[in-house]
């Protein structure tokens, strides 16, 4: 159960990242133009986060819903981490700025909210065992 708990934090964080980066990057370039020589402000950044929640969200969904048994979560985590691939290979050149943070802010509200269910069904079937 911890393993499951802590990748599903892990992954709850990473998209809460994710949709950080992708509305205050914007604001914080045009506030302060010199970010943009940073790492985080480059678009592989969005691209590396998607790397890292993908099989996060994969290994701690599957194996809470083979522990809880409730399989909506996987259609709530799939349709998140669909919306979040789709945000990086399609990008603002074929779904424009809006678009791709759009699809960004969904695929990372989606995901957080199969990981919170996962955890609390988690704890829900420790708590009966």
């Amino acid at each position: 159960m911890r393993v499951i708990a802590a990748m599903d934090r892990s992954a709850i964080g990473l998209s809460v990242v994710c949709a950080v980066h992708c509305l205050a990057l914007p604001v914080a370039l045009t506030m302060s133009p010199a970010l943009a020589a940073y790492w985080f402000a480059d678009e592989s950044f969005h691209t590396m986060l998607v790397y890292v929640v993908l099989p996060t969200s994969i290994v701690a969904i599957s194996l809470g819903c083979k522990r809880h048994r409730t399989f909506a979560v996987i259609a709530w985590g799939a349709s998140g981490l669909l919306a979040l691939t789709l945000a990086v290979v399609l990008g603002s050149a074929l779904l424009s700025e809006a678009g791709e943070k759009l699809l960004t802010m969904v695929g990372a509200v989606l995901v957080v909210v199969a990981h919170v269910q996962n955890y609390r069904l988690c704890r829900r079937c420790d708590c009966e065992t």
